[in-house]
């Protein structure tokens, strides 16, 4: 059966058929069809501060050189010499004043023009062999990437109705506190259900749960119309009453949900809970203010530039969760955590107080992901429906199915 056979059958409201979740054959269709039409948020600019610092970005198969030139600027390569294909970097991270091949020594400034090739032929020229480059853009300190090989689309415009959410927290003026990946056994597609539904949130996220308002889990617990209608229902008015709380202090609420077949994008700000400050185990604040924050408001701005990346923020840190596919059945998790630039371990802030509600989070779900995908390889696996509570991911079903259709 080809892939738009495939398609074809999938039903409207239900999970995938069993390829979808094992085949390298679809896979690969991914590559080409669905991970190039997307800005990958990569990391934050405060990694590689210096002139030659960098570090290696893995994503379906490809190994990108993110590094700083000496002017300052962030330039992105693929991490394939020009002479005969061997890695140029093996190191995932580190400072350098060239980009030296170990192979055969072909040596590539920070920019990554050609500037050395040895006993080359008459005629050869360093110009016709620089560094493949990656498409990259840098917002609010945030690195992002293409990996479409033509042109790369339009960053400012899928960035646009994402900027109010993201202007008040400060994130060119941050740096990173802690940074963790969770290797997964799963196709990123289970990574990424699990990620937009909070149905499971109860049975699975008991610490989560009590960090949050059991309403607000219900309505909105996976981002914007995540949740059925009652559930939204029965959160307006603590909504609201939080809403007012904000505005008085002058910070921006509102909420934003693109979830047709070009766009899968949502943004929102929100109360964490009652009585809640920040998204720590107790409630209290783990960190300094950041950004245009007057004081404490008690909310969390949750914003998803695409399925691959959702920014999470407090008052006063911030949380970049990224879904890495690898393989049809390999992905990463990873987690950055983020807080003012000036504030200072130990004295501002204490790590395992500001890592541990996502820390605990993402390692249940690691766990909860390849159980699922334990089953779904079974014999007896078929797709079955998604509840009211589920709706982001089905959504999310269609989103891929019409990416990859093309």
């Amino acid at each position: 059966m080809n892939i738009n056979e495939l398609i074809s059958k999938q039903r409207p409201g239900f999970t995938l058929d069993q390829e979808f979740y094992c085949s390298d054959a679809i896979f690969e269709e991914e590559v080409q069809k669905v991970f190039p039409n997307h800005w990958i948020s990569l990391d934050h600019a405060s990694r590689i501060p210096n002139a030659g610092d960098y570090f290696l970005a893995s994503i379906v198969g490809e190994s990108i050189i993110v590094v700083r030139g000496k002017d300052g600027e962030i330039h992105a390569h693929y991490n394939v010499c020009r002479h005969r294909g061997s890695k140029v970097c093996v190191e995932p991270e580190g400072n350098v004043s060239r980009l030296t091949c170990p192979y055969h020594a072909w040596t590539y400034a920070l920019d990554g023009k050609l500037v050395a090739a040895r006993l080359m032929h008459e005629g050869f020229r360093k110009e016709d062999y620089g560094l493949k480059p990656c498409h990259l853009r840098v917002h609010d300190g945030l690195i992002f990437i293409n990996l479409n090989i033509g042109d790369a689309p339009d960053f400012d415009e899928m960035m646009a109705p994402l900027l109010p959410f993201l202007d008040m927290h400060g994130l060119d003026k941050a740096k990173i506190a802690h940074r963790e990946v969770y290797p997964t056994d799963a196709n990123w597609k289970l990574v990424l259900d699990n990620f937009f539904e909070c149905y499971h949130c109860a049975p699975s996220h008991p610490e989560y749960s009590r960090v949050h308002s059991a309403a607000k889990l219900m309505a909105f617990g996976a981002g914007p119309d995540s949740g059925s209608e009652d559930a939204m229902k029965e959160f307006e008015p603590e909504m609201k009453e939080w809403q007012a709380r904000a505005q008085e202090l002058g910070h921006f609420t509102g909420s934003h949900a693109a979830r047709g077949v070009g766009s899968f994008q949502g943004a929102m700000r929100a109360p964490i809970k009652q009585g809640s400050l920040s998204e720590t185990k107790d409630g209290t604040p783990v960190s300094t203010l950041m950004g245009k924050f007057k004081d404490f408001d008690g909310g969390q701005t949750a914003v998803s530039f695409n399925p691959f990346g959702t920014m999470l923020m407090s008052n006063d840190f911030a949380v970049l969760l990224r879904f890495i596919p690898h393989s049809a059945t390999k992905s990463d998790m990873e987690v950055i955590w983020l807080v003012n630039s000036d504030a200072e371990e130990g004295k501002d802030y204490n790590v395992e107080k500001l890592i541990w509600v996502w820390d605990v989070t993402t390692k249940q779900d690691k766990d909860i992901i390849e159980w699922n995908r334990a089953g779904v390889m079974s014999r007896h696996y078929e797709p079955g429906p998604y509840s009211t509570q589920e709706a982001a991911s089905a959504k999310l079903i269609q989103w891929y199915l019409s990416q990859l259709s093309g």
